[in-house]
Order: C-alpha cells, then structure tokens, then sequence
C-alpha cells in the first residue's frame, strides 16, 4: 500500500474508531468483544482499502458482522463466577446514572439486528439506505426492522418508566458510551 494511502487509512480510523466501537458494543454487548470485533474487521478491511467507494459503509458493515460471529464463539459462552454475581445499581442524586443504566438495559432486550438497525440510523445517523447497504437488506427490511427496534425499545421503557418523548436522541444515546 503506498504511504499516502496508509496515511488516509490512519485518518480514517482515528475518526471513525467511537463510532465504530460503539456499534459493535451495542450489537454484542460487551466492551472487551467489541474491541476484539473492531479490531478483526480493521484488519479484513485494511488491504481493500483502496478498493473502496465508501469505507465507512463497509467497515459498519464488516464490524456488525464480526460482533455477531464474536458472540458466537463458543468459548465466549463461558461463564465467570463473577457473573453470576447480580448487578447493583446505585442511582445518583440527580437520576441520571440510574435512567442510563436502566436504558442499557432495556436496549439488551431488542434482537441484536434491530438494535443494530436503531443504533447505525438514529444514534450513528445513517440514512435508511446506508442502514440497508450495511444490514445487507432492503431499504424496506431496514425500515421494518428499525420500526420494530424502536417498539420494542419503547415497551421496555414503558415498563421501566422512561419516557423518551420530549428528549433529544443524543441524551438517551449516551446510554451505551
């Protein structure tokens, strides 16, 4: 690869890293399997980089793919004794830690491809079409599956008493960060 594509290749990843983990963290749901996600499709990514009309699409589509098949592996399904240990949750005096605990949670109840549809069009801000191009679906499927993301995140907030109604998609977001 020429130095100035190695060069665009750095930029590229350097800019897109937040992003880039943050769907991977909200597809698997663990942080240390994100970065191991990321980092597989950066490499599968690096020698077609100069290939490539649009890099990002692509890399969101190769780290979804490869959150997916990290939590497949099956020494991912074992357990630690440390998880069986339930989870406390200490709500600070303004309620804010506590509501993005709580959102955390209820996003865990959306099938990960919807969740993944919701967090690459409202949270990343892809248009329905680059949503589709990086699900691998149509821009119909996308849509539904989002549609149905968003239900489903609504009737677990419900029950968990958060609305989302009156607040701007950036604060409820900061859930998964």
């Amino acid at each position: 690869m020429k130095a100035e594509d190695e060069q665009l290749f750095r930029e590229f990843v350097t800019s897109e890293m937040a992003s880039l983990r943050k769907l991977a963290y909200v597809t698997c749901g663990d942080w240390h399997t994100a970065e191991d996600a990321v980092a597989n499709a950066l490499i599968k990514l690096y020698p077609r980089w100069r290939k490539l009309d649009r890099p990002d699409l692509y890399a969101k589509t190769m780290v979804y793919r490869a959150a997916i098949d990290e939590t497949r592996r099956s020494w991912r399904r074992e357990r630690s004794a440390g998880d069986a240990m339930p989870e406390v949750t200490v709500g600070d005096s303004a309620g804010a830690t506590d509501e993005r605990m709580r959102l955390r949670v209820a996003l865990r109840t959306v099938p990960a491809r919807q969740r993944a549809a919701v967090v690459l069009r409202h949270y990343l801000g892809l248009s329905l079409e680059d949503t589709a191009g990086v699900l691998n679906c149509t821009v119909g499927t996308a849509k539904s599956q989002v549609s149905r993301g968003l239900a489903k995140l609504r009737e677990s907030l419900a029950d968990e008493r958060i609305d989302l109604s009156g607040k701007p998609m950036e604060e409820w977001t900061n859930a998964v960060a």
